[in-house]
């Protein structure tokens, strides 16, 4: 996949390197902004159950 994405950017080898972190910068905020916060109430990183079933007191 990565090999295809190189091979179809424009320019010399610098030109593609811009355009590539530009690419992955791209997906990262995409990421970030919009799929992260649309999945987040679907995970269940939230639903913790974690009990004192030793009886222990809070340090």
């Amino acid at each position: 996949m990565y090999g295809w994405i190189w091979r179809h950017l424009p320019g010399n080898t610098l030109v593609r390197a811009v355009l590539a972190l530009a690419l992955a910068l791209g997906v990262v905020y995409l990421l970030f902004q919009y799929v992260f916060p649309w999945a987040e109430p679907l995970l269940p990183f939230n639903d913790v159950t974690v009990d004192d079933a030793q009886g222990g007191t809070d340090r």
